[in-house]
Order: structure tokens, then sequence, then C-alpha cells
């Protein structure tokens, strides 16, 4: 595993700008993982305080001490801690959306909006805006204000605009550069490109507010940038 940048360290809590690729706990296959990665190099037990999913690159919180570990988790689980995403996704999308479309399990791990008397299913409500919008795909940022499993990749499929490449969701292919209007056969996206671009959350028990921002990582910028010349 190449270094973890770290985005902002103090007050018992630590946030590091997290890879694709690689999970945030072990999986099923017992493969290393980026907290026994992180406890490995400092020596210290890392308290996981949310996930990311494996493919999901950006900004991932975790605690230093019990205390910490308390008073964040109980903030995310109640919703006061405030997460935005950006994303690639197929088609133009020209306006603000809020998907309120409640979200069910499905078969082999997937999620999927239920249908109406499904007593099992749970809320599940997303904001998504465009930021930048090019002939065939939106750069979009999308907030979720509950926090379901495979929400926000779910939300945009219902929109009818799946991320650009999503294994479990949508297309399976490597994204090359023909794709995206380049000329060349070289892959630019091989993972959903989905990225945790912002994490806040306010004042708490031993906790100082502060917002922390990840940057667009080189993926998904070299995808954006090709659309961009394509839309010229």
């Amino acid at each position: 595993m190449t270094e973890v940048r770290i985005l902002f360290e103090g007050g018992g809590l630590l946030v590091v700008d997290k890879p694709p690729g690689v999970p945030v706990i072990p999986g099923r296959d017992g493969g290393a993982s980026l907290r026994d990665e992180l406890e490995s190099r400092r020596g210290q037990k890392i308290f996981v305080v949310h996930r990311l999913d494996r493919d999901t690159s950006g900004a991932l919180v975790f605690a230093l001490d019990a205390r910490t570990h308390r008073s964040l988790s109980v903030a995310f689980e109640s919703g006061k801690v405030r997460k935005r995403y950006v994303a690639l996704v197929e088609g133009r999308l020209d306006e603000p959306r809020l998907v309120d479309a409640p979200l069910i399990a499905a078969r082999k791990g997937r999620m999927r909006v239920a249908r109406a008397g499904e007593s099992e299913a749970k809320p599940s409500r997303t904001r998504v805006r465009p930021v930048e919008s090019f002939d065939r795909a939106t750069l979009v940022e999308a907030e979720p204000l509950t926090g379901r499993t495979h929400q926000i990749r779910v939300h945009l499929l219902s929109l009818g605009h799946p991320l650009l490449l999503d294994h479990q969701y949508g297309r399976d292919e490597p994204v090359t550069e023909k794709d995206l209007g380049g000329e060349g056969a070289a892959v630019v996206l091989d993972r959903t490109p989905l990225h945790a671009a912002r994490v806040e959350w306010p004042e708490l028990p031993g906790v100082a507010a502060r917002a922390v921002d990840s940057p667009l990582p080189v993926d998904m910028a070299r995808a954006r940038d090709l659309l961009r010349l394509s839309s010229r």
C-alpha cells in the first residue's frame, strides 16, 4: 500500500485521504486493510468511525481514542455529520435533484429502490447537483441525507445517470480515453468514479467543529479533463 495522505490530525481524530481499491477493514479474504495499515505504521489502535466502499476514494475519519470514537460515531448515526461526494455519471444532468427513494437489500450484496408496500425498505434521501456538464457525462456533487449502503450509487442509477463505471450497478468494463472523447485506448477509470470530497461535523463533546476537504484524485481529474476537451 502506498503512503496514505493525512488530511487532518488533532483532538483525538485522524482524517486520511483514502486511496481507491483499499478496504477500510479486512474483508472475507483477510487481505490488507487501511485500518490495519495505519495501526501498523503508527503503532497505536485506530478506531473506525465510518466506512467508504473499497473503490471509493476520499476523506475518511478515524478516531484515536475511545471517547472521540463515541462522540463521532453518535454524530454520524444521528445525521449531524455532512458528507459531500463528487461523481462522474453518464449523460447530462442539468438541474439539481432531491432523490427521495427508500432502499431495500437485493441479491448479491446489492441494494435497490423499494417498491410500494415493501415494509423492510429504509427511508433514503440524496441531494444531487451538477457541477460541470459535458456532451456525454456530468460531474456531480452528491450529499447523502441518510446513510444507506450504496445509497448514492443506487440513487444516481434511479435518476438514469449511473456512474461511468460501476461493477454492481452499471458498466463493468474499464473506461478508456476513447470512451471519454479522446483517441487512445489507455484505461482512464478502472473503478467506480465516486470520491468523498468533504466531511464536516459540528462541535461535539470533546471534539471541535471542523470541515475537511479531499482534492479530486488523479484518475477522476484525468477523466474530467478529457471530457472537457471533447465537449469544446
